[in-house]
């Protein structure tokens, strides 16, 4: 048996915790400043009410300012944090834990260095001081946290710079639904999986530009949501490239673009922007809601943008990062630019 602490008692840190105790580890699920009232509930009788699951018996629930006991002799860290936590978890966390305690985190997000260049976030928090030596590894993947909660097939990769940690972490893990491949490539599938709710939030878009035209709850349209999503694989793709990924890691990012089209907020926003509204209006109907689709698309057309004025990118090679950065940033109203999708073999093998 090992002892896992996971920082960030949110939707999929907590679900986390169902794996970690059906493999028999000792779970301690420590809440961020924003959890308080997750760890309170959960303390009296183990019930999430964000997740609205019952958690696995035995599970230890901690405060934030508990944190150091949660991580006495623990043999893994999970990092539950959303994008919005990075710099946190990495000021506050990090610093408490030993050279030797592998961490893992469930946080998808880039960060964008001054020349544009993009990083993921194992890399990124490396850098921060006290994180130097530490091993600091990423879950990519499709995978909704209630899905995982409810125990449903769920096939992710844990991607690291060391194989073998990242064995002894899927050997702490892995179950009979819980589906684990190892990769070293964390710049691709950390870009991949980070860049799919960008996307997801452009293919939604098709859904409420239907409900515009034929009323709320209409019969979906498929083509066109089709369309978008090729066109998303097609960009990721090419960041991929552009970030030094490899091509066998694209399929993580695909698998979690198809699952995060079917629901939850990157599905809530890019259909009100569909259906008509503009950003500033979407945002007040979603009522304060944090929205990584918009960060994650702010910092990456951002980084092309800068990585264009320095002949190493072309940032027109992504029209529809682009489109959607629009709507996102001046207010505009949807008008996908399918023309722009449309390309020849020549252009494709230049790319």
């Amino acid at each position: 048996m090992s002892i896992i602490t996971i920082v960030g008692a949110g939707m999929m840190g907590s679900a986390m915790s169902i794996p970690a105790s059906d493999n028999g580890n000792e779970v301690r699920l420590v809440g961020t400043p924003l959890d308080r009232k997750i760890i309170d509930n959960a303390r009296k009788n183990g019930y999430h009410i964000t997740l609205k699951r019952q958690l696995p018996q035995g599970i230890k629930y901690y405060q934030i300012e508990e944190l150091d006991e949660a991580l006495l002799n623990c043999d893994l860290l999970i990092g539950g944090i959303s994008s919005f936590g990075i710099e946190w978890f990495g000021e506050v966390v990090l610093p408490k834990i030993p050279k030797s305690l592998p961490v893992l985190l469930v946080t998808k997000g880039l960060h964008a260095m001054e020349d544009g260049t993009l990083v993921p976030f194992p890399e990124y928090l490396a850098t921060k001081p006290g994180c130097d030596n530490l091993s600091i590894n990423a879950v990519g993947g499709p995978c909704t946290s209630y899905e995982l909660a409810d125990r449903n097939n769920t096939v992710v990769a844990y991607c690291g710079r060391d194989t073998n940690i990242l064995l002894k972490i899927k050997e702490m893990l892995s179950t009979d639904y819980y589906h684990i491949n190892i990769s070293t490539d964390v710049t691709g599938i950390e870009t991949a999986v980070a860049m799919k709710n960008a996307y997801a939030l452009g293919v939604t878009l098709a859904v409420g530009l239907k409900e515009r035209e034929h009323g709320i709850g209409c019969k979906e349209d498929y083509n066109p949501q089709a369309g978008l999503f090729l066109q998303g694989t097609r960009e990721m793709y090419r960041l991929l490239k552009i970030v030094g990924g490899r091509e066998d890691s694209i399929p993580y990012g695909v698998g979690d673009l198809y699952v995060t089209i079917f629901g939850g907020r990157t599905r809530k926003i890019g259909t009100l922007l569909g259906r008509g509204l503009t950003y500033k209006q979407a945002l007040e109907e979603l009522s304060g809601i944090t929205l990584e689709s918009v960060a994650i698309t702010k910092v990456a057309f951002n980084a092309l943008k800068k990585l264009s004025e320095r002949g190493k990118a072309d940032i027109n090679q992504f029209p529809l990062l682009s489109h959607i950065y629009d709507l996102i940033n001046s207010n505009a109203t949807v008008n996908i630019p399918w023309h722009l999708f449309e390309e020849s073999e020549d252009l494709l093998r230049k790319i």
